[in-house]
């Protein structure tokens, strides 16, 4: 066992989220191809996705909530990325331990668990009593995988906002994967780095130990 951690994210890292957002252009009644370019052009902008509502005029979306989740009904076999299961088995067999830790609903844990997702530990931020990115997040995920060091563990997710700056300035080992919206569109603030740059889970179950050992500043920008 290396008795290093991986914590990985949800949207964007284990789940394609292509679903949630389709179900929100058919009930918004916005066709969408034009829904997902609205998504990306307010994520450009440096919006959060929150904003996209109020670019269709939708601010009234919270109270909509439920019946998009009585539509959506959760996380499905489907919603993963293929790489999601086989790259978190080829982590443990090469050592490392697994928690899956991120902003979403509490239910979402118990769905998770039902599609097979070999994680010690799964904890959603409704259930935590605190999101990303504050720093009391990163706290308490470090709690729920035993307090090791910051400094051993790595957090992986797709957003520099929500993932990766608060994870580094916790002390951990800052994974990017750049997938999903936010992945593509978003860039590191000018003399900020990440441990490790990676384009999916499988890459990550390969390159991991960089994240480690690689040089500082593995990915850079300016």
């Amino acid at each position: 066992m290396t008795g290093r951690w991986v914590i990985l994210d949800v949207g964007e890292t284990l789940i394609d989220e292509t679903r949630v957002w389709s179900i929100w252009a058919d009930m918004l009644g916005v066709p969408r191809l034009t829904f997902m370019a609205g998504f990306g052009a307010t994520l450009a902008r440096g919006g959060e996705h929150r904003d996209v509502f109020e670019l269709f005029h939708a601010t009234d979306w919270p109270a909509r909530w439920p019946a998009h989740e009585a539509i959506y009904g959760g996380f499905r076999a489907d919603d993963l990325y293929p790489d999601a299961i086989p790259a978190m088995q080829a982590l443990i067999e090469r050592g490392y331990r697994l928690a899956v830790i991120g902003n979403q609903p509490a239910g979402r844990t118990a769905e998770l668990r039902g599609l097979g997702v070999p994680a010690e530990v799964i904890a959603m931020s409704a259930e935590m009593g605190v999101a990303k990115p504050a720093p009391a997040f990163f706290e308490r995920a470090l709690e729920l995988i035993g307090s090791p060091e910051p400094g051993s563990v790595a957090y992986v997710g797709d957003r520099v906002d929500n993932d990766l700056l608060p994870a580094a300035a916790a002390g951990l080992r800052a994974v990017w994967i750049k997938r999903g919206p936010w992945g593509i569109i978003e860039r590191l603030p000018e003399g900020t780095a990440v441990a490790l740059v990676v384009g999916s889970l499988a890459e990550l179950a390969e390159r991991v130990e960089e994240a480690w050992t690689g040089l500082p500043g593995a990915e850079e920008s300016g």
